[in-house]
C-alpha cells in the first residue's frame, strides 16, 4: 500500500497574522458587492472604493460604522455570533465563507502552547479500503492537502507519488510547481483556484501551523499565480464535482469526484473518482486497470527533473 511514510517536520516560520487575515477577508468580500446587488441606491457614478462602502455594509448589518470599522481593521475581540451572522448575511457569504469569518474573528480564548507537528498517519482499515477499490482512483489527503495514501488506480491517473520524497507529496506544490500538472488538468486554472481556496479555509482554522506558513511562503516566492490567487482570500470546502484529465494512454478522461470527510480525523479526506458508466472515460479507466502497475504515471515527475526515486 502506498503512502505509509511519515510526513517530516518542517522549520517553524512566522504564523499567519490572524488580524491581518480578518481585515483582508472582510475588505475583499465587501469589494465584491455593489449597492444594487443588495438593494441600496447608488448615489453618484464615481466611487472611491470598489464595491460597498463601510457605512453601507454597516447599515445592512445593523451595526455602527465605528464598530464595523474596528472589526475590519482586525479587532474581532468580543464580537458576538449574532453580529457575525448579520455581517455574513449582509456580505452574502457562503457557508464556507461564514465559517471562515467565524474562525478569524473568534479565535480560541485559551491559546494552547504550540506542540511539535505529529506525523500524519492513515488508519490500517482505510488503507485496506483503498486497496480494495479496484478500478476506482482514490486517495487520502490530510492537513494542507498533503497526499497521505493512494491506490494503484490513483497512481495510474495522477502519478506515482511514491516516486517523490514524502515532503513533496502535496497537491498545492504539485499543481503550482510541477509543469506536468498543468498538462494533466485540462482546466488547470480551475484546479489551481480550488487548491488555494482549500488552503485559505484551512489557514483560518490553523493560522499557527508552521508547515502551512512554510508552504505558503514557498509557493508565494515560486509562483506568481499562487500569489495572485492567495491575495483574493477566496475560501471553499472540498466537495464534489468534475475534472477533465488528459492522459497519455487513456486520452481525455471526464472524471467525477467525491470528497468524503473521515469521522475520526477532521483533517483527513477520502477522495474518489469515477466515470459515467458506458462512457469513453469509463472505458479509459478500464484500460488503465487492465495495465496494472505498468500504468503508473512516473512521467509526471520526469518533467520536473525527477525520476522514479522512491518507486513502489
Amino acid at each position: 500500500m502506498e503512502g505509509m511514510d511519515d510526513q517530516p517536520e518542517a522549520a517553524s516560520p512566522e504564523p499567519l497574522d490572524r488580524r491581518a487575515e480578518l481585515s483582508e477577508f472582510l475588505r475583499t468580500r465587501r469589494a465584491k458587492l455593489q449597492p444594487q446587488d443588495v438593494g441600496l441606491p447608488e448615489f453618484g457614478r464615481h466611487r472611491r472604493v470598489p464595491g460597498l462602502r463601510r457605512e453601507e455594509l454597516a447599515q445592512l448589518a445593523g451595526v455602527s460604522v465605528a464598530y464595523y470599522t474596528r472589526l475590519e481593521q482586525g479587532n474581532g475581540r468580543n464580537v458576538s455570533a449574532e453580529v457575525l451572522d448579520a455581517i455574513a448575511r449582509a456580505l452574502r457569504l457562503t457557508d464556507a465563507e461564514h465559517a471562515h469569518l467565524t474562525h478569524l474573528a473568534r479565535p480560541a480564548r485559551h491559546k494552547k502552547k504550540r506542540r511539535p507537528a505529529r506525523a500524519q498517519r492513515v488508519r490500517t482499515g482505510l488503507l485496506y479500503l483503498l486497496e480494495s477499490m479496484e478500478g476506482v482512483p482514490a486517495y487520502v489527503t490530510g492537513a494542507r492537502s498533503d497526499i497521505l495514501a493512494w491506490n494503484p488506480m490513483a497512481a495510474a491517473v495522477f502519478g506515482d507519488w511514491g516516486a517523490l520524497p514524502p515532503g513533496e507529496r502535496n497537491w498545492a506544490r504539485l499543481v503550482f510547481l510541477s509543469p506536468a500538472y498543468r498538462d494533466l488538468f485540462v482546466n488547470w486554472d480551475s484546479k489551481a483556484s480550488d487548491m488555494v481556496s482549500y488552503l485559505r479555509l484551512y489557514a483560518g482554522c490553523h493560522p499557527d501551523d508552521p508547515e502551512l506558513s512554510a508552504l505558503v511562503g514557498e509557493l508565494s516566492v515560486k509562483s506568481e499565480e499562487f500569489r495572485r490567487l492567495w491575495a483574493t482570500h477566496n475560501v471553499k470546502e472540498k466537495g464534489h464535482g468534475t475534472k477533465l484529465v488528459r492522459h497519455p494512454l487513456a486520452g481525455d478522461l471526464t472524471l467525477s469526484y467525491e470528497t468524503l470527510n473521515l469521522p475520526d480525523d477532521e483533517e483527513q479526506h477520502l477522495v474518489t473518482y469515477h466515470a459515467e458508466p458506458g462512457s469513453a472515460s469509463a472505458e479509459g479507466l478500464r484500460l488503465l486497470a487492465s495495465w496494472g502497475a505498468d500504468a503508473s504515471r512516473r512521467d509526471l515527475f520526469d518533467d520536473a527533473g525527477r525520476g522514479p526515486a522512491g518507486g513502489r
